[in-house]
C-alpha cells in the first residue's frame, strides 16, 4: 500500500517541480523590467526638475501611492494577467500574435477595420523597438546611480559605468542566455524578496500609509487635483513598463506560470517597494531624491547597488531578446526583409540571436546614455512607447475577443470603454512631455512603421512583377516535356527554391531556355510561414508530382511557424523516396537560388522616397544560403533585376 502511494505521488512531485521550474525561470526572463521599475517611479514622480512637479504633501503623497498601486492593478493585472493572456496564438502571445488572431478572425464584414487595427498593431510592434532602446538605458543607469547615494563623489562616474556595463551585455549576446539564464530566476527572486523587506521596514516606520490601498485616495487625487494628476500620470507609466514582456514571453512559460509568478510574488514585492518608499517620504520630504537607496540601511547600499545593478541587466536582457523575437517574427510575416538568425540554444527554440538588431540596439543604447546622462531625463522618453503599446494592445485585444469568442457586444463596449479611458490618459499625460524627451520614441516607432509598411508594399510589388516574369509552373512544365528538341537531362539533383507554386522558378527557366540542360531530379520547393509559432513535424512537407509522373519534377512544399527558421536540406529529408519518383542524391544535391538586384523604376508603384527606402532596407537581407541551411559549396546563385 505504500509502495504505490509512493508510486502514485512521483508523477505530482515531478509535475510540481516542473512547475515551479517555470515560475523560477519566468521570474527570470519576464519579470525584469516591471520588477525593476520600484527604483525609479516614484522619485521621478516627485522629481523637482520636471516641468510639471508635484508637489511633495502627505495627501499627494498618498495620493501617488495609491494612483501607482491600481494602475498596476488595472494595467497589469486585469488587462494583461487576466484578459490578454488569454487571447495566445498557439501558445504565443505578444502584439504580433494579435495581429495574426486579427487577420485569421476577421470575417469579410470586418476586414476593413482588422486592416487598420493590424496596422495599429504593427505601429505597436515599432514602439517596442524604441522601448528596447530606452530600457536598457533607463534601467541601468537608475540602477547605477545609487552610486551617488553611498558616495556623492562617484557621480562623476555614473554615466562611464552605465556605457561599459551596456557594452558588454551586447557583446555577449552571441553567446545567448542559456547558461546565464541558469541564474537569472534565482537573482531575481533575491531581487523581490529584498525590495520586499525593505518595503516593510519602510511602512514598518509609518503604517498609516497602508491607507492608500483604498482607491479612494487614488480618485481623490485623479479628481481632486487633476491639475497635477494628470500630469504625474506621465511618470507613474513607469509602474507599468514591462507589462507587454508578461505576454510576449508567454510561448517561453506559459500562463500559468506567468501568472502565478505575478500573483505571488513580483505584485506584493513591488507593492511593498512603493508603500515603503512613500513612508519613508512621509517621513522626510527630502527623501523623494533617491527613496529607493534611501530605504536601504548605510551599511547595505553599496551592495544593493550590485543587486539592482543585476537586476537591470536581467531585465534589459529581457528586453532585448524581445526585440529579437519582434524582428524574427515581423520578419516571417513580410513586414521586415529576411534576417540573419542565430540559435543560441540546441534546447530552446526561442531563445535566439539577430546580430544586425543587436548591434542597431548597442548603437542607440549608448547615444541615449551618453545624451540624456541620467534617468530623470530618460523618464519623459520611456512612458511614452510603454503607453502607446499597451493602448494598441487593450484595443486589438477586444476587437478579437468579439470576433473569435463571439463576446457580447455591451460587455465588450463596458469593457473596452473604461480600460481605454484608463490607458488614453496615460497617453494624453506623455504627450505633454512631447517636447521633453516623449519625441524620441516616437520618433523611433514612426521610423520603423514606416521602415515595416514600405517593406510590406514594396515586397508585393516585386512579387507581382516576379510572378509575370517566371510565368506559369505547369505550362513551363508541359513546355519541357512537349519540346521538339527535348532539354539534356544530366545526372544529379538540383533544388531550386521558389515563391510558391504557381509560377516558374527564374534560376530553373534560364538554365532551360539558355542552357538547354536540367538535372535528372528537379524539386522546385517553396517555403511558406503559417500564422502559428510552430508546425509539427508531421505536417512539414507535402509532395506533388505536377502532372508528369515520369519526368522526375516534382514540386514540395515546406511549412514554417513564424517563431520557426527553415532549414530546407532538414525538411527534403523527411520525404518518402515513393513520393519523389525514386531516392533523391540529398548529399551531393545542388541548390539553386534567384537573385534578385533592385532598380528604381518609372512605373508609380509608390513615392519615390519610399522606393530609395525599400532598396535600401533590401540590402540588410540575411545571405539565403546561410538563411535556409544551404551547403554553399553546393549552392548556385542566378541573377536577375527588377525594376520598383
Amino acid at each position: 500500500m505504500s509502495q504505490q502511494t509512493t508510486t502514485a505521488s512521483t508523477p505530482s512531485s515531478t509535475r510540481d517541480v516542473a512547475r515551479l521550474g517555470l515560475v523560477v525561470g519566468a521570474l527570470g526572463v519576464v519579470f525584469g523590467d516591471i520588477g525593476t521599475s520600484p527604483l525609479y517611479t516614484l522619485q521621478t514622480v516627485f522629481n523637482p526638475a520636471d516641468p510639471h512637479p508635484v508637489p511633495v504633501s502627505a495627501e499627494n503623497v498618498f495620493g501617488v501611492v495609491s494612483l501607482i498601486f491600481w494602475s498596476v492593478m488595472i494595467i497589469v493585472t486585469v488587462t494583461y494577467v487576466l484578459l490578454a493572456m488569454r487571447a495566445d496564438n498557439g501558445g504565443e502571445g505578444g502584439i504580433m500574435a494579435l495581429i495574426t488572431l486579427l487577420r485569421r478572425w476577421s470575417g469579410p464584414r470586418g476586414k476593413r477595420a482588422a486592416v487598420v487595427l493590424a496596422g495599429l498593431g504593427i505601429f505597436g510592434a515599432a514602439l517596442f523597438f524604441g522601448d528596447s532602446m530606452i530600457t536598457p538605458a533607463m534601467s541601468v543607469l537608475s540602477a547605477v546611480e545609487g552610486l551617488k547615494v553611498v558616495d556623492a563623489s562617484f557621480e562623476g562616474w555614473i554615466v562611464p559605468i552605465t556605457a561599459v556595463i551596456a557594452l558588454v551585455l551586447f557583446l555577449v549576446q552571441k553567446r545567448g542566455t542559456a547558461a546565464v539564464g541558469r541564474v537569472f530566476g534565482p537573482v531575481m527572486i533575491a531581487w523581490f524578496a529584498v525590495i520586499g523587506m525593505l518595503g516593510i521596514t519602510g511602512i514598518a516606520g509609518h503604517p498609516a500609509i497602508l491607507k492608500a490601498l483604498s482607491p479612494t485616495y487614488a480618485l481623490s487625487f485623479m479628481f481632486g487635483h487633476f491639475d497635477i494628476a494628470f500630469f504625474a500620470l506621465a511618470a507613474v507609466v513607469l509602474a507599468v513598463t514591462g507589462a507587454e514582456a508578461l505576454y510576449a514571453d508567454m510561448g517561453h512559460f506559459g500562463r500559468k506560470a506567468i501568472t502565478r509568478g505575478w500573483l505571488f510574488l513580483v505584485l506584493p514585492a513591488c507593492a511593498l517597494s512603493y508603500f515603503g518608499q512613500g513612508a519613508l517620504i512621509l517621513a522626510d520630504p527630502a527623501n523623494i531624491s533617491s527613496p529607493f537607496f534611501l530605504l536601504v540601511p548605510g551599511w547595505g547600499r553599496l551592495l544593493m547597488v550590485l543587486l539592482a545593478t543585476a537586476a537591470t541587466v536581467i531585465a534589459s536582457q529581457a528586453v532585448i531578446t524581445g526585440a529579437y523575437s519582434v524582428a524574427s517574427q515581423a520578419a516571417q510575416l513580410g513586414y521586415l526583409p529576411r534576417l540573419r538568425i542565430a540559435h543560441t540554444s540546441e534546447t530552446e527554440r526561442g531563445q535566439i540571436y539577430v546580430p544586425w538588431v543587436n548591434w542597431l540596439l548597442l548603437v542607440s543604447v549608448l547615444t541615449l546614455i551618453f545624451a540624456f546622462r541620467s534617468s530623470a531625463a530618460l523618464a519623459f522618453a520611456f512612458g511614452m512607447a510603454v503607453t502607446g503599446t499597451i493602448t494598441i494592445t487593450t484595443l486589438l485585444f477586444f476587437y478579437v475577443a468579439r470576433a473569435k469568442w463571439g463576446t457580447p457586444h455591451w460587455l465588450v463596449g463596458v469593457g473596452a470603454s473604461v480600460l481605454l479611458v484608463v490607458d488614453l490618459l496615460f497617453v494624453g499625460a506623455n504627450l505633454t512631455k512631447l517636447v521633453h524627451g516623449a519625441w524620441l520614441p516616437l520618433l523611433i516607432g514612426l521610423t520603423a512603421f514606416t521602415v515595416m509598411i514600405t517593406w510590406q508594399r514594396g515586397r508585393k510589388v516585386v512579387t507581382a512583377e516576379r510572378e509575370r516574369r517566371e510565368g506559369p509552373l505547369r505550362e513551363f512544365i508541359d513546355e519541357l516535356s512537349d519540346r521538339e528538341t527535348p532539354t539534356q537531362r544530366v545526372p544529379g539533383t538540383a533544388v531550386f527554391l521558389n515563391r510558391g507554386g504557381l509560377t516558374a522558378p527564374l534560376a530553373l527557366r534560364a538554365n532551360a531556355e539558355h542552357n538547354h540542360v536540367r538535372h535528372e531530379q528537379v524539386v522546385i520547393m517553396s517555403l511558406e510561414t503559417e500564422p502559428v509559432p510552430r508546425v509539427p513535424a508531421e505536417q512539414r512537407v507535402t509532395v506533388e508530382d505536377l502532372g508528369h509522373a515520369d519526368d522526375g519534377i516534382i514540386f514540395v512544399t515546406a511549412r514554417y511557424g513564424y517563431m520557426e527558421t527553415p532549414d530546407v536540406p532538414g525538411a527534403l529529408a523527411q520525404l518518402d523516396p515513393a513520393e519523389t519518383e525514386g531516392r533523391l542524391n540529398l548529399d551531393e544535391a545542388s541548390y539553386f537560388l534567384s537573385k534578385i538586384e533592385l532598380q528604381r523604376g518609372p512605373e508609380p508603384t509608390m513615392a519615390g522616397w519610399r522606393k530609395r527606402l525599400f532598396i535600401a532596407t533590401s540590402y540588410i537581407t540575411a545571405d539565403a544560403a546561410e538563411y535556409f541551411g544551404l551547403p554553399r559549396d553546393r549552392t548556385v546563385i542566378m541573377g536577375s533585376h527588377i525594376d520598383v
